[in-house]
């Protein structure tokens, strides 16, 4: 009788957060990453897929945060070292150091006409608004694309990167060094 108690436990559990979980995903408006130690949302209506880590071609005479090209289903892709790129590495190792398993490469949506993918350590899950308590200043010398920075209940801070502004940022577009 026990057996049969836990398992009609177990299925209503199991119910409810599979509920939770459809909820969560209707209403998400954020991919939540981490990279170089900094918390970042990627506009969900604005990523395109997700990949594992893959190797890649480095690419000689470009920026430090180019890492070079990847052959991504079928396509070449242009890997961008999201830390490195903003500048929040803090003195981060080099990418080929920080490779792990939970290590990703995250597409810009097709839409935005840029085949690149930018590097993150790892991926934190869907966020939506009611995940944050309010919105922080954006630090001093962010770039442009940097659109906001929140605040989550656990008072860390995540900044959210606005794919559309990157894709048409200069310094993003020249890659040579």
């Amino acid at each position: 009788m026990a057996n049969r108690q836990s398992l009609k436990d177990l299925q209503e559990r199991l119910a409810q957060r599979l509920s939770a979980a459809k909820t969560e995903a209707v209403t998400a408006s954020w991919l939540a990453v981490e990279a170089g130690g900094q918390r970042f949302l990627l506009p969900l209506v604005q990523s395109g897929e997700i990949f594992p880590w893959s190797a890649i071609q480095g690419v000689p005479y470009t920026k430090p945060w180019y890492l070079g090209v990847a052959s991504l289903r079928g396509g070449l892709h242009g890997v961008i070292d999201l830390a490195r790129l903003l500048g929040s590495d803090g003195g981060v190792s080099p990418h080929a150091e920080r490779i792990t398993s939970e290590s990703r490469l995250v597409s810009f949506h097709h839409a935005l006409g840029i085949n690149a993918v930018l590097l993150i350590d790892r991926l934190l899950g869907l966020r939506n608004p009611a995940n944050f308590s309010t919105l922080a200043q954006v630090p001093a010398g962010a770039p442009t694309y940097v659109s906001r920075c929140l605040l989550d209940m656990q008072g860390q801070t995540w900044l959210e990167i606005d794919f559309q502004g990157l894709s048409t940022e200069p310094e993003f577009l020249a890659i040579a060094a």
